[in-house]
């Protein structure tokens, strides 16, 4: 099953992407973690791994990509992607699509048609799970990233405009035919009662409390090893989904 985090900045999508991986993984299934935000350089941190090469350079390098990308066709195995590219812990691999460095080198824009021609066509076990990182806001679904994926999960904090963005993304996969839920993320009881109030609540399938572990975690670079019943709880409902299919 392939399984797209969105939601706004900050909002904790790689925090939810590092634990719903491995709390999947330990359950012995193997998890396929896709990083396409070109902007966050942390989540290999928070999976206790080093950062693999981008895989952009596969295809020799940014300013050549658009061009390398139109000739990817038909299914991709997970085994013809090359050993440079992925980098394994357990039942983990990790493969990052590119990154920003440099002042003025220019937009996401071919990350971003890799990620979605890479989602597209890149194949799995059946029992297998690819969990994908996406860049802040929108501009991926622009891109048409999210055609390759099975099911959407959108992180919301509380904030009014991560609220908005949930409900933009609603609106504009509402002709791709695909599932989308909402994980709350950093709630307590009262941000969670306002956040489901302006929420399609049959959507929520999880709210992540707010927890200073996972704050100092992040802060120092450190593998982010710890059990969320809420996390189990993602975890159990995409099993089912799964299944389903």
């Amino acid at each position: 099953m392939k399984i797209l985090v969105c939601g706004k900045g900050g909002c904790g999508k790689s925090t939810a992407v590092a634990l719903l991986a491995n709390e999947i993984g330990r359950r012995g299934k193997m998890v396929l973690v896709v990083d396409s935000d070109e902007s966050n350089f942390g989540l290999h941190s928070l999976l206790g791994m080093e950062r693999p090469k981008d895989f952009m350079g596969y295809f020799g390098g940014k300013k050549v990509l658009f061009e390398k990308v139109k000739s990817i066709e038909g299914p991709l195995r997970l085994d013809e992607v090359p050993r440079d590219y992925l980098v394994e812990k357990g039942n983990i691999k990790l493969l990052a699509v590119g990154k920003i460095y440099d002042f003025g080198e220019g937009c996401a824009c071919p990350i971003n048609a890799l990620s979605a021609k890479f989602l597209e066509n890149i194949e799995i076990g059946k029992d297998d799970f690819l969990i994908a990182d996406t860049d802040a806001g929108v501009e991926h679904l622009g891109r048409g990233v999210e055609r390759g994926c099975d099911a959407i999960l959108v992180i919301v904090e509380p904030s009014r405009e991560s609220v908005e963005i949930a409900r933009r993304i609603i609106d504009m996969v509402s002709t791709l035919n695909k599932p989308v839920y909402y994980v709350l993320n950093k709630v307590e009881n009262e941000t969670r009662s306002a956040l489901v109030s302006y929420l399609d609540k049959d959507r929520i399938v999880a709210a992540i409390p707010r927890d200073d572990r996972i704050f100092k975690v992040g802060l120092n670079g450190d593998e982010l090893d710890i059990r969320l019943d809420e996390i189990a709880k993602i975890a159990d409902f995409l099993q089912k989904e799964a299944e389903q299919r």
